[in-house]
């Protein structure tokens, strides 16, 4: 057996990858020698190669994006080499199949497998078992799907979930044990009572669409419990998509939280009008958010209702703000909403007050489909510290600034180091995170104004964000920001592209 590693990632030391080598070797041998493996492998006297790769989220999740076309952070990516079915070949072997290495050893590669240390963390401290059993567990799961073994039908599932359990016991690691291995806890596979790829009862997306300001973002971090979108007084303060997950045991709902629909005066903005219709079709439900103070719906909400129609989505009118008026104020409203459409249900709430949306949640749960849950419990975002950083410092220039900076500034992340502990275990265990970010403007005027008389606006704006990206990382932060001008970048493809404005074709 030959198993490359290669770490790009400082989230797995030395010392931890050479115990993952030891085990992966083990379990690959084990594998290999099982009687469902095809005869005409173990006969063709080749030596089975399988390449390891160790990667940072950002990377796993450029992966997902480009091969499974998701974006979002997984543990593990396996890429079969060899056209299999539970561990039978579907053709037979072709000279091209087979490689050799310097010394004329005879190779036959079945394929090339990516994990992701720190999504496997995550996953081992929620099951409640250690790094090094999550990881190893992790590379026996990827070498039976590159031989062809699958979990989307349950008989198929099951079989492999049993092949898992065989050959961690066989290599030493049985479910239920304690192993101590070179000072590192080793416990048993996953002991997740809710793992992805569950069969839920309801589980599915959500997009939140609507005019601007009128409390999507709010909504979203009342749901997630965290600050995962920016709120703002001012109108289209989201630009992307931001998702939320709720979950719960029975249950699994991904939000998404959508720019405010608006008529498009740049490339910008047409963007993020985009944005929102391309949400509302990839969702199992629309949501259509709405302020409880103005009882007329516009051409803005006629068309987002339209287009919510066209897709045969179920469509939930939310009636925001509804604190701020009287309920017989809201009949009015819900009258004319209701004739522009068939609600599937009608929920009035206050965001800001938590008030309702307890209620609003069963209703959107008992309208999502049975599907396999997407992530697993823990997991609140599939945003990025770097993505939510660079969302903070905006929201505080659009708070510091008020009325005299439009909404013609972006925010980029040039750099984003974190400085471990001296005795840290873990690359979540940090004493610091340097950040140098860019606040892109479109005038000099308005670098100007950002900079503020000696400096005193940046500083502003720096000091109020570092506080709140140290209660998301959860320590230090050392924040540096320059402000740079791009003239017309809103109306420019390249910049757009480069500050993260882009959308991929269907």
């Amino acid at each position: 057996m030959m198993i490359s590693i290669t770490n790009q990632t400082r989230s797995y030391d030395q010392e931890a990858t050479e115990r993952f080598q030891n085990y992966v070797e083990q379990a690959l041998l084990t594998v290999m020698q099982s009687s469902w493996v095809d005869s005409r492998i173990k006969d063709s006297e080749a030596d089975i190669s399988v390449d390891i790769r160790l990667v940072g989220t950002d990377a796993i999740r450029k992966l997902n994006r480009e091969f499974r076309e998701i974006d979002k952070v997984t543990d593990v990516l396996s890429f079969p080499v060899l056209d299999m079915k539970e561990g039978n070949l579907s053709c037979d072997l072709m000279p091209y199949d087979f490689s050799y290495d310097e010394s004329g050893k005879k190779l036959l590669g079945i394929g090339d497998v990516v994990i992701c240390p720190e999504r496997a963390k995550k996953q081992a401290e929620s099951y409640g078992h250690s790094l090094d059993r999550e990881m190893v567990f992790l590379a026996v799961h990827s070498f039976l799907h590159l031989l062809g073994f699958d979990h989307m039908v349950k008989e198929e599932e099951e079989k492999m979930f049993a092949e898992q359990e065989r050959v961690m016991c066989e290599i030493g690691l049985p479910r239920g044990e304690n192993k101590e291995i070179s000072n590192s806890s080793i416990l048993s596979g996953s002991d997740d009572e809710h793992p992805v790829g569950e069969i839920l009862a309801h589980c599915g997306y959500c997009a939140l669409i609507g005019r601007p300001n009128v409390g999507k973002s709010t909504l979203l971090n009342c749901i997630s419990g965290m600050k995962l979108a920016i709120v703002s007084h001012k109108p289209q303060t989201t630009r992307n998509n931001i998702r939320a997950v709720y979950n719960r045991p029975d249950a699994q709902v991904i939000f998404v939280d959508t720019p405010g629909i608006h008529k498009p005066s740049s490339k910008l903005s047409e963007f993020m009008v985009d944005s929102s219709f391309r949400a509302a079709k990839g969702a199992d439900v629309v949501a259509l958010m709405v302020d409880a103070r103005f009882n007329k719906p516009a051409k803005v909400e006629k068309q987002a209702v339209e287009t919510a129609k066209k897709l045969k989505k179920p469509l939930i009118l939310i009636v925001n703000k509804a604190d701020a008026v009287t309920k017989e104020n809201l009949l009015p409203l819900i009258a004319n909403y209701a004739s522009l459409a068939d609600f599937s249900a009608i929920v009035p709430v206050s965001a800001l007050k938590d008030d309702g949306v307890e209620e609003l949640m069963n209703v959107i749960i008992d309208m999502l489909p049975s599907q396999p849950r997407y992530f697993p419990m823990e997991e609140v975002t599939d945003q990025s510290e770097r993505e939510i950083a660079a969302e903070m410092i905006r929201e505080q220039i659009l708070h510091y600034t008020n009325e005299e900076i439009p909404h013609g500034t972006a925010v980029e992340i040039d750099s984003f180091d974190e400085v471990l502990k001296e005795d840290a275990v873990d690359s979540y265990d940090r004493s610091l995170v340097k950040i140098h970010a860019s606040i892109i403007c479109e005038r000099d005027s308005h670098k100007r104004i950002l900079l503020g008389k000696d400096g005193q606006m940046i500083k502003r704006i720096g000091t109020a964000a570092r506080k709140s990206i140290e209660e998301m990382t959860d320590c230090k932060v050392f924040l540096d920001l320059y402000v740079k001008v791009r003239k017309d970048w809103k109306n420019r493809q390249i910049f757009l592209e480069e500050f993260g404005y882009t959308q991929k074709e269907d």
